[in-house]
């Protein structure tokens, strides 16, 4: 019997994803697809790629029926304040928001400003970003979302963390270039083509809630985001600035780049001598699941200057949502996620 799975909000741009993977995956079966607004309309009349793909139609959220694995693709909050009536149609639950990334409800209250709505649950949710989480990941029941920003920065310096090289009493800034996709697929000020088109925005310098979630893998208390966004649709490109806690050579950081990234199947190292791709770069990655890292060390100063290129619709969101399923299932982990990206993209 086929393993059924369902998403709910999939009429945005995440669950667009999460559709296109979910529909190709070789050990599943998409059984519904909610949205209130786009309810009876067929899928591919909201994500046109899915065009002769599917047939589904959108369900009211009210007709949801169980399932072994359901998907929450939900605005923030909404997750939280359901979370009994979703664990009650599936065994399994993965959420894409952030109502389940932080483990401590006062770091919750903290970076979004209110009180948890469901803290007991806290704890039952494995963050999931399965280059930190994988052991635990497997067979879990519950799965957190990940954020992009802070997949992107996670990435960028976990090969140093793990491996002891920075200055944590130094501050550590991450700034993460982004594009559009990044806002979600309702209409916004921000969004309207002649206000983003040509724009390089300072988002948010300081503050963006996603520097919680990278203080909770790194175990960085000095580490601070700053968010830009560019003129780009897919893409979330994080560039940290830090400091060697002593002096290093460079095959010290190699060392410690091809440590982290051995036993991690979307994780490439990119550090070329020449071409116009020598560090990692968002656009090739475009629907695709590799989180590509590079370095560069002045070894004068002992600045490293860490580099992550990720699609943040995949690897920030749907992609390391349906590499947790994989996980918690027992499939091959790049089960459906081993589509390499496009050039030119």
């Amino acid at each position: 019997m086929s393993f059924r799975v369902s998403i709910v909000g999939a009429s945005g741009y995440v669950g667009g994803e999460l559709l296109r993977l979910l529909l190709m995956h070789p050990e599943v079966t998409v059984a519904q697809a909610t949205s209130a607004r786009q309810a009876g309309r067929y899928v591919y009349q909201v994500h046109p790629n899915l065009r002769s793909i599917t047939t589904l139609q959108f369900v009211h959220p009210e007709k949801l029926e169980p399932c072994d694995l359901l998907f929450l693709a939900l605005p923030h909050g909404e997750a939280a304040r359901a979370i009994g009536r979703y664990t009650g149609l599936a065994e399994r639950i993965i959420d894409c928001s952030a109502d389940f990334r932080l483990a401590d409800p006062a770091h919750y209250q903290r970076w979004y400003g209110e009180a948890h709505p469901a803290p007991d649950w806290l704890d039952r949710f494995v963050y999931g970003l399965p280059e930190v989480r994988r052991e635990d990941l497997r067979g879990a029941h519950y799965a957190s979302g990940v954020g992009c920003n802070a997949t992107a920065a996670n990435l960028a310096l976990l090969p140093l963390v793990r491996a002891g090289l920075l200055d944590s009493a130094k501050p550590i800034i991450v700034e993460v270039k982004v594009g559009s996709s990044e806002g979600g697929a309702a209409a916004s000020e921000s969004s309207h083509h002649p206000e983003r088109a040509g724009a390089v925005r300072s988002f948010a310098p300081v503050g963006h809630r996603h520097t919680a979630e990278v203080q909770q893998i790194t175990g960085l208390s000095n580490v601070h985001l700053s968010i830009t966004s560019v003129e780009l649709v897919r893409g979330a490109l994080a560039t940290a600035q830090a400091f060697a806690a002593g002096p290093l050579k460079e095959a010290d950081l190699w060392r410690a780049y091809r440590a982290f990234a051995q036993d991690q199947p979307f994780v490439r190292i990119v550090k070329e001598r020449q071409g116009i791709y020598r560090y990692p770069e968002p656009k090739i990655l475009a629907g695709s699941n590799y989180a590509d890292i590079g370095f560069a060390h002045n070894h004068e100063t002992g600045r490293i200057v860490s580099i992550c290129a990720i699609d943040n619709l995949m690897k920030g969101a749907a992609g390391s949502a349906v590499q947790c399923m994989n996980l918690m299932c027992g499939f091959a982990e790049t089960a459906g996620l081993t589509f390499p990206g496009l050039h030119p993209g």
